[in-house]
């Protein structure tokens, strides 16, 4: 069973008489923004997942310690 156009006129001028033509681009701008933050987020996750984690060289790995092996001997 579908509604038929006066069935669905009714329902459209219920539906500004109860939100006023204000409240309901009011309401679709609200919804706009949740769209629009919700893509920038999908972005956002998007960039960080495809960023390589940094990596720690061996090379810089070995001075450390050996500068807190030297530190150590020092003190002691």
């Amino acid at each position: 069973m579908q509604p038929s156009i006066w069935q669905i006129l009714i329902v459209a001028a219920l539906v500004l008489i109860l939100f006023g033509r204000g409240r309901i681009s009011e309401m679709m701008g609200d919804v706009g923004k949740g769209i629009r933050s919700f893509k920038q987020g999908i972005t956002e996750e998007e960039a960080s997942a495809s960023k390589p984690a940094p990596q720690i060289d061996s090379k810089s790995a070995d001075t450390s310690t050996e500068t807190s092996k030297t530190a150590d001997k020092t003190a002691g």
